[in-house]
């Protein structure tokens, strides 16, 4: 099996929204990321792809793991991300080959999802990031 590696941004705003886009050509909303170059740390590729993608600088919060999952859009492949928490520096854009641009909230039932968005991103955001309600 073939293996795609790539970083993926955890971008959620004050609303606690995931922030998800979709490239043209595929039905699945996804984190900003995308394949590492040869030689490029996922740190570099991560602020590369979020420049190219929405056309925002940005910050890294923090290194959230190193996951295995499905790929959304290539069948025998395995995907495998280095996942980050990040802040943008400003609004962010459509841009490169990213064709639709949104938010979702945690429990977003209707979009269909990459399975890294469902068993690694919503889970860790709900987790570590869901305001507390007491």
């Amino acid at each position: 099996m073939k293996i795609i590696t790539v970083a993926a941004a955890i971008i959620v705003n004050n609303k606690q929204q995931l922030l998800l886009v979709r490239k043209k050509n595929t039905a699945c909303f996804m984190q900003v990321g995308g394949k590492l170059e040869p030689n490029e740390a996922p740190e570099v590729t991560m602020l590369r792809e979020i420049a190219e993608e929405i056309g925002s600088a940005a910050k890294i919060e923090q290194f959230i793991g190193r996951f295995e999952t499905q790929t959304a859009n290539e069948p025998d492949h395995q995907l495998v991300s280095y996942v980050y928490h990040v802040s943008l520096e400003q609004a962010p854009e459509i841009a490169a080959e990213i064709a639709e641009m949104k938010r979702i909230d945690l429990d977003d039932q209707t979009t269909q999802l990459a399975p890294l968005t469902t068993q690694v991103v919503m889970p860790w955001v709900k987790q570590h990031l869901a305001l507390s309600h007491s």
